[in-house]
């Protein structure tokens, strides 16, 4: 293959978690052919596509996806309008039954090539799919823009490919109507408005996220528009003479404009037709420069800042930023098969009373944690973001569990100050894995059996190299589906002492 040169080939399988592989023949001087490899993400098995190699390293092709010239025979056509050009979704064409038998394949290639010539024996049990495959999402977080440049204002996700450019996703089929009719009702109030959209190039305008969060067991929902603090841009047409030559009177004047604008907004919200129940709205200010929901400032327009979400038999209180599983009903799949996992922990006291200390690191809200108190002595929560560990906290208080302490802290750090060495670790670590110093802490505890929940495969196979190296063994895998029509999969992998 030649770096810029275009050629057609058929998909013959995907990688994890978007890579498709295309095998391209090719003839030598000599008359020679030759099967070449190259990568083209966002393609589906069987489908006919033509790209052009954009990259060769070492021998390894990576190609741009031009056209898709015929459509894969597993195809049987998208239930959403958005689809092939809004980057959320990359398998909806496809039968639920086919995505899962991919991502399946994905997983056990994955461990072969972890496994193969390390351990022969271990049980990879089949996926597990979601319960609910279409509205499934309880969090979304959607994006002002426009479509193409200087067009009509937008609100949804970014087009496939592009950093800039936002698709409006009011037909999303990933989230319930409630979320598509919070979206269309705030685009169509600040599209009459006339107001301007963040743009991350010249980091100048007004509007840039609305968060929407929505328990499926409760139905409460927590809204919260996100902006900067530039209010130049629509002060005239607020009436606001921008030439006034007293900044205090000006700021003030911005101020109460902002109030009476959020309050229409705020009243438009409360009057559309919901199934679920409001719990909040919320105007959160930003002025970082990069593309991320976070708050500078926030100030409650209604209700509170909370909302309460209910998994298997605990309740949790979720805040504007806490750490959740972005699919509940999936959530209850993938703790009920960690609880599975783990089982009994063994001996208890002589009054029958647990004796065992479990180590949940990197424990988000501590939802774990809280599965694992009434089999446990204590279960000892560590988490980075100061935020959940506080919702971690008041959940147990919610839930009357006296047995779990959470800490805020890097894992690699706090491990040395913990006096209490853990019976049993359970890992739940961010995408990108276990940090290679806070692993090695990690094992060092010397446990027999410990159990590593990842969002990202890959990241997974990765670490358990190094848990191989270091004297344990893989004695069950399963794939659990939280994310159906993305790319993304769960992975639940229980280790032991050999």
């Amino acid at each position: 293959m030649k770096k810029g040169q275009t050629y057609t080939g058929i998909v013959e399988r995907v990688d994890f978690p978007n890579k498709g592989i295309v095998i391209i023949e090719t003839k030598t001087e000599d008359g020679t052919v030759i099967k070449e490899q190259c990568v083209v993400k966002n393609t589906l098995p069987g489908q006919k596509v033509t790209f052009m190699v954009n990259k060769l390293r070492k021998g390894k092709a990576e190609g741009r996806l031009i056209a898709i010239e015929e459509c894969s025979a597993l195809e049987t056509g998208s239930p959403c309008p958005h689809f092939g050009v809004c980057g959320g979704c990359t398998y909806i064409s496809l039968p639920y039954e086919e995505q899962l038998k991919i991502k399946e394949a994905q997983i056990k290639k994955l461990l072969s090539n972890c496994l193969d010539g390390k351990q022969k024996d271990y049980v990879l049990e089949d996926i597990k799919g979601s319960p609910a495959v279409y509205e499934y999402r309880n969090k979304m977080e959607f994006s002002f823009g426009d479509e193409v440049k200087d067009g009509p204002l937008s609100l949804g996700m970014h087009k496939r490919g592009s950093f800039y450019d936002v698709v409006s996703v009011g037909d999303c089929q990933i989230v319930d109507e409630d979320y598509r009719t919070i979206l269309k009702t705030t685009l169509e109030f600040f599209k009459e408005k006339d107001l301007s959209f963040y743009h991350r190039l010249r980091h100048e305008g007004y509007l840039r996220h609305l968060l929407v969060r929505k328990a499926a067991k409760t139905g409460e929902i927590l809204i919260a528009l996100v902006t900067t603090t530039q209010r130049v841009s629509w002060a005239e047409k607020a009436g606001i003479n921008i030439e006034e030559t007293d900044i205090n009177a000006l700021a003030r004047q911005f101020m109460e404009a902002e109030k009476v604008l959020l309050q229409m907004w705020k009243e438009k919200i409360l009057a559309a037709d919901l199934t679920g129940t409001v719990a909040g709205i919320l105007h959160i200010q930003n002025d970082s420069l990069a593309d991320v929901v976070k708050s500078d400032r926030t100030d409650i327009l209604y209700g509170q800042d909370f909302f309460y979400e209910e998994l298997l038999g605990l309740k949790f209180k979720i805040s504007t930023f806490s750490f959740f599983q972005t699919n509940s009903l999936g959530a209850e799949v993938l703790y009920q098969t960690v609880r599975d996992y783990i089982g009994d922990l063994g001996t208890s006291n002589e009054d029958g009373t647990p004796d065992k200390v479990v180590y949940d690191l990197y424990s988000g809200t501590g939802t774990i944690s809280q599965l694992m108190a009434p089999v446990a002595k204590k279960v000892i929560g560590v988490e980075i973001v100061e935020e959940a560990v506080e919702a971690a906290r008041k959940n147990a208080e919610l839930n009357n569990l006296t047995n779990c302490e959470f800490i805020a802290g890097d894992v690699l750090k706090v491990l040395d100050d913990i006096e209490e060495k853990p019976d049993f670790i359970i890992l739940d670590p961010p995408r990108d894995g276990i940090h290679p110093k806070a692993l090695e802490k990690i094992i060092d505890y010397g446990v027999d059996r410990l159990i590593y929940v990842s969002c990202k495969p890959t990241s997974l196979v990765r670490d358990l190299e190094v848990f191989l190296e270091r004297g344990y063994q893989v004695d069950r895998v399963v794939a659990v589906d939280q994310f159906p029509w993305t790319a993304n999969c769960e992975t639940i992998a229980l280790l032991s002492k050999k």
